[in-house]
């Protein structure tokens, strides 16, 4: 059996990066930035399949799992830990789990990622179901943490769903719904936290954005079920409410706001009190 060959993994095509100058180095890293969104592009089709499961099943009362180590956890924890605050859904609809816990968000745990049993009895915690999506996330595609999550929920008839910068990975052979990003070589070799890890970012934001919007958590072009947790929320949230209103008074807004909790519910109660309802 070949050994599986990672691009991830190949060597930069730039040398010598000690002796670039500083704007060298930031233009260089730029313009390798730059091909990311191409390259997501071209998996739009892939993405826009998995989108469509994950919203069935959370339509039907699922919720979605994300699972990664190490830069992919992290990020599968901002994605996940952003949708209360931003569309105002409970929090436990979107799951981030990450090798080696929650101390790993902000420091390496040692070997977190080797345990392929791991995954799955992290998983298990939250009591995943048939209902739910378990996405794992591994650039290489190898991560045995992840791969063992994904092989037993596929086991047990859960839907799965992978985002890798590895084509042909061992990750696509326990995902139903595979998402293949190649972003090349890094420009620090084998530093997936780079290009890899962009990519990762993007691809996370245009699943959760997307499955928000077929839930109806945005009306237009706007967040009305976002959470009123500072200041300029608050504004932001009344000024929406001016707009939909046609209110040219702040303070009522803003007091409608405060009172119900929501653009939408605020909006929704004000149009029913004018009705006479």
């Amino acid at each position: 059996m070949t050994e599986f060959k990672k691009i991830t993994e190949q060597a930069s095509k730039y040398r010598h990066l000690e002796q670039m100058s500083i704007g060298e180095i930031l233009t260089h890293i730029n313009n390798e930035d730059k091909t990311v969104p191409y390259a997501i592009e071209k998996a739009i089709p892939q993405i826009k399949r998995i989108v469509g499961a994950i919203t069935d099943k959370m339509l039907a009362g699922g919720r979605l799992f994300y699972i990664g180590a190490g830069t992919s956890g992290r990020l599968a924890v901002v994605d996940a830990s952003e949708c209360p605050p931003t569309y105002g859904v409970p929090y436990g609809l979107v799951i981030a789990v990450i090798a080696g816990g929650d101390e790993a968000i902000t420091r390496a745990i040692e070997n977190a990622e080797d345990n392929s049993a791991q995954g799955w009895l992290d998983l298990a915690a939250h009591k995943i179901s048939r209902k739910d999506v378990a996405v794992g996330i591994a650039a290489s595609g190898t991560t045995p943490y992840v791969i063992g999550a994904l092989q037993e929920c596929q086991r047990r008839g859960i839907t799965t769903g992978c985002i890798t910068n590895n084509p042909g990975s061992p990750l696509t052979d326990v995902a139903d719904f595979p998402i293949e990003v190649e972003v090349g070589p890094e420009f620090v070799t084998g530093s997936t936290r780079m290009k890899s890890g962009t990519s990762q970012k993007l691809i996370l934001n245009m699943i959760s954005t997307t499955v928000m919007i077929q839930l109806g958590r945005v009306e237009d072009n706007k967040m009305v079920n976002m959470q009123l947790t500072n200041e300029k929320l608050i504004d932001r949230g009344t000024k929406m409410i001016m707009d939909k209103l046609s209110l040219t008074d702040y303070d009522k807004a803003k007091e409608l706001l405060l009172q119900y909790g929501s653009v939408k519910k605020a909006v929704d109660h004000f149009r029913l009190n004018e009705k006479g309802e």
